[in-house]
């Protein structure tokens, strides 16, 4: 395979593929300025596409920013797409593989160009993001919408958490042929895991396989952020030509060779701003590739709907013969300074805008100053106030960061310094995630801080659920969950009620689930458990003044302060007031008898714990006050004091 430099002819034989990542669709839609940004440039894109004549669209993942795109985002999407994508335009490709392998995630599992009942004249083709993954019981992402209504071909699913086997689309055109792998966003560690364990797999083509050009598109992280918190590319097989590398929002769209594995990688980037780092400062591009036979030639498209954006880095310890610290006004002169780099920055924006009446007017400006050194920030809102009606972020134009050593006379958590976290900057501060920082804090946190029942992963991705997609029980339904597999796995153990003994056993129950797939398998319990809750809490807000169930025993205060409904069927929620001032649960479930409660007391506080609780021990221990001395060990309460 190799790279032409100059233009492939546009021949029977040439397959032309816009290739674009990271759309972000409703990236902050309801912004007055910034609102529209990520539809109007998805329209270019797409009208690319018709000016070029290409035979078809793919994308790398991230279509939609969230992972829930409300119904304008939805709106403007199928819109677009059924203005550029839908036509008489006849299909000069076709495929060769098993369709019912290649969309088997579809209830119509084959291309929608050969739906008799649409007509497509560009064929879409996208692997899900991290931002639109599959989540829920039934396992469905906005893809599976817009694949649903023919508008899109969603590839490069796999359901399985133990191995990934990638089967890739076939494509021929004239005696050019496309073995077109794709693999959805997987979370990183578990992917990284499968690629060690070996139970990754890329399916050759049966017949002749040095005649296929290997196009492989990828959504996971390329950078590394961690021990195994992303792909490196040497994971990656050797036949591969081209790497179409979705996620990373830098636009490296050159081919870069990998020496190691000779493939070429292209990363498109993201087609808008959702981070003001200095990746996102690049100009953002998408590409045309041209393929014909074993050559590819990639063309970079340049985006003129993207808003400009900027970003300088100012230190004051390098301006010292400008700046004194102990200067009564210094703080007015530091001021003064970064007035002026905003304006040098907005004078730049303005010359790149002239003769582009596609770009947005107002730019993103940047300024991140290290003040360092004894020197004191000034008024950023105040600041702030003097470009509001020339920035597209005149909220947050300054950002200051100090850097300093984490001074802890106890020496607790010495690994972690959060100083040094905060100031770093802010492109590193975005690629963080949350479940890395939950395991980094409990790596270094105190005994006494640390988690006796949940793993620091499943934590970690509870969290992140928490953070990134709303779900707002996921927390508790993991610990739940957590608590009745434990309870269930001492009852059949028939452990011995002395605390040292029940303790060493839920700690070997625990770290025989450290990074495997049962841990895995017991996040995707808990978060499918909390979607069904809140759906059921949907339902039974609309069914309010219907028949009530008395099987729940604890009744709710209302968080808006009006007077507490009566206790709704299912699984209690919310807080119950007692004697002691303690919070209780309600423990009923649909379809299951009523659990036996038992309440430890605690050093401060009365946690409730539900569960069929088998241990005659525990009762007689809990009934004659007798209470252990640290009852937390018997039924690991201790996790619900270390959130």
């Amino acid at each position: 395979m190799t790279s032409s430099s100059g233009n492939t002819l546009d021949d029977e034989d040439t397959l032309k593929i816009l290739i674009a990542t990271d759309i972000h669709l409703g990236y902050l839609e309801k912004d007055a300025i910034r609102g529209n940004d990520t539809y109007v440039t998805f329209d270019e894109i797409l009208k690319h596409a018709k000016q070029n004549d290409v035979d078809f669209i793919l994308l790398g993942g991230d279509l939609f920013h969230d992972n829930k795109p409300s119904r304008k985002s939805l709106h403007n999407c199928i819109e677009l797409l059924r203005k550029y994508c839908m036509g008489d335009k006849p299909i000069t490709f076709e495929i060769l593989s098993d369709q019912a392998v290649n969309f088997s995630t579809s209830k119509f599992p084959w291309v929608n160009y050969q739906d008799e009942n649409l007509n497509i004249s560009i064929p879409v083709f996208s692997v899900h993001g991290n931002h639109d993954d599959p989540t829920g019981a039934d396992g469905l992402c906005a893809l599976d919408v817009l694949s649903c209504a023919g508008l899109v071909n969603h590839f490069g699913r796999s359901r399985s958490v133990e191995k990934v086997e990638v089967s890739p689309v076939l494509l021929q055109k004239g005696s050019t042929r496309i073995a077109m792998y794709g693999i959805g966003s997987i979370p990183d560690e578990r992917l990284y895991r499968m690629f060690l364990n070996n139970q990754v797999t890329m399916l050759r083509p049966r017949e002749d396989e040095s005649s296929w050009f290997n196009l492989l598109v990828v959504h996971q992280n390329r950078s590394k952020h961690g021990a195994t918190n992303y792909i490196p590319e040497q994971f990656l097989d050797d036949f591969l030509d081209l790497v179409v590398w979705g996620h990373e929002h830098e636009c490296r769209i050159d081919p870069e060779r990998n020496e190691q594995r000779l493939f070429y990688i292209t990363q498109p980037g993201s087609s808008v701003v959702t981070s003001l780092s200095p990746g996102e400062a690049v100009k953002k591009h998408i590409g045309l590739l041209r393929v014909k036979g074993r050559k590819m030639n990639l063309e970079k498209i340049p985006l003129q709907t993207v808003r400009q954006f900027f970003i300088q880095d100012v230190v004051l310890r390098d301006h010292l013969n400008l700046f004194n610290p102990d200067h009564p006004k210094v703080t007015q002169k530091i001021e003064a300074f970064c007035q002026e780099k905003v304006e040098e920055m907005l004078d730049e924006a303005e010359r790149d805008r002239l003769g582009n009446p596609q770009m947005p007017e107002k730019p993103l400006i940047r300024l991140r100053v290290d003040y360092t050194g004894g020197f004191e920030a000034f008024n950023v809102m105040r600041f702030n106030q003097k470009f509001v009606d020339r920035l597209a972020n005149p909220k947050d134009v300054v950002h200051f960061v100090r850097h300093r050593e984490c001074k802890d006379a106890k020496g607790e958590m010495e690994n972690i310094n959060f100083d040094e976290l905060l100031s770093r900057a802010s492109a590193e501060v975005m690629q963080l995630r949350v479940e890395d920082l939950v395991k980094q804090y409990f790596a270094t946190a105190e005994k006494n801080m640390q988690l006796s029942l949940l793993t620091e992963q499943g934590m970690g991705k509870a969290v992140q659920e928490f953070v990134d997609k709303e779900e707002r029980d996921a927390i508790e339904e993991l610990i739940n969950y957590q608590l009745e597999k434990t309870q269930h796995h001492l009852k059949e153990r028939r452990v011995e009620a002395v605390e040292e003994k029940i303790d060493e056993e839920i700690r070997r129950f625990r770290d025989s689930k450290m990074n495997t797939v049962e841990e895995d398998e017991e996040v995707k319990e808990a978060i499918s458990r909390a979607k069904a809750h809140r759906t059921q809490e949907d339902r039974d807000s609309v069914a309010g003044d219907l028949d009530i169930s008395e099987e729940a025993d604890v009744a709710m205060d209302s968080d808006d302060g009006f007077p507490a409904p009566p206790p709704a069927r299912g699984r209690g929620r919310g807080r119950a007031s007692s004697a002691r001032g303690a919070s209780s649960r309600g423990a009923s479930r649909r379809g299951r008898e009523a659990p036996t409660h038992v309440c430890v007391i605690m050093e401060t506080k009365e946690v409730s714990l539900r569960g069929d609780i088998q241990f005659p021990e525990a009762h007689r221990l809990l009934s004659s006050g007798n209470r252990p001395t640290r009852p937390d060990l018997l039924f690991s309460a201790s996790v619900g004091m270390a959130l």
